[in-house]
């Protein structure tokens, strides 16, 4: 994974499909126990969002391979007194060997990236979530021994796991369906981006239609229906994403052995109904560890200790 050393990850298209493929394979050996890279580097994780699974995803899996994490929380930082982030990107750049951000504009994830040498990861912003899609294919991955051949289907708001879900799929060949109330569709941008790189191998759907969305696939995906930033249009949202709820009814049309996924925090009783998300083919607590696995494999890619 040399060919990958110093660069960024900023969408999961900053990768090839083989690399894509490269790293859930690496994820894979490393949670296996069989590849176990060393890496005495330092991570900040630059977090202008709340989170849980990610901060402490990655800070595991640095720990993991032996290096160090620093939290740099904005609220403590200079950024809380309007320090430029080029500044704090090229100050950041001379003690850091690589940088976790998440935050809300993507042009400020480009900033960084653009002033600072060490490589960037995307850890969320509201265009992209392309670790958490890494996770999400991983886990389908170990369900059906492939990607290349599955069928996914997204049901919910056309937000940034959406728009990482369409690239990732289509990257490995899986087919992904994605289903929104009228007005919330995924970019339009994204939509044609996954669509090219799918070629003729697989699917690219958006429709309105959940049910003829989930209908036979292997995998169906929700998350919540107002995402961060967003939680003051939750209440306007719910009549509207009331039929796209991940329930009993809906999983009913999707194949026996479909597993379920949320990248989670979950609203059981909105998105999800408990008894989907607690039942016999929810997959979300493999998928939520397999954040863990991928990202240690992406940060031992990028620097360069594989």
């Amino acid at each position: 994974m040399t060919a990958l050393k110093g660069r960024d990850l900023l969408s999961l298209a900053d990768l090839s499909p083989n690399e894509v493929s490269e790293v859930l394979n690496l994820a894979a050996q490393m949670k296996a126990g069989t590849v176990a890279p060393q890496c005495r580097k330092v991570l900040g994780l630059l977090f202008y969002k709340a989170s849980t699974r990610t901060r402490v995803s990655f800070s595991v899996a640095m720990y993991q391979l032996g290096g160090q994490v620093i939290d740099l929380n904005p609220n403590v930082t200079q950024v809380s007194r309007g320090e430029p982030l080029e500044d704090t990107a090229r100050v950041l750049d001379r003690y850091l060997d690589v940088v976790a951000i998440r935050t809300f504009d993507p042009k400020d994830l480009q900033t960084f990236a653009r002033y600072a040498e060490i490589p960037v990861i995307n850890a969320l912003t509201d265009l992209a979530h392309p670790c958490q899609a890494l996770a999400d294919l991983l886990t389908v991955q170990e369900c059906f021994g492939r990607v290349d051949g599955t069928t996914l289907a997204y049901v919910g708001d056309g937000n940034n796991v959406a728009h990482s879900l369409l690239l990732g799929c289509a990257m490995l060949g899986a087919n992904v369906r994605v289903a929104t109330p009228k007005g919330f569709e995924p970019n339009p941008d994204i939509v044609a981006q996954a669509k090219a790189l799918a070629g003729e191998r697989c699917d690219v759907t958006v429709t309105h239609d959940p049910i003829e969305a989930v209908r036979e696939v292997d995998a169906i995906y929700t998350d919540v229906w107002a995402s961060m930033g967003q939680e003051a249009e939750a209440d306007d949202r719910m009549p509207l994403f009331q039929p796209y709820q991940v329930n009993e009814a809906l999983l009913d049309r999707a194949s026996d052995k479909a597993i379920v996924l949320h990248c989670l925090p979950a609203h059981r009783g909105e998105e999800i109904t408990a008894s989907v998300i607690e039942g016999s083919h929810s997959r979300v607590w493999d998928q939520a560890e397999n954040r863990m696995h991928v990202q240690k494999a992406l940060l031992a890619s990028l620097l360069g200790a594989v």
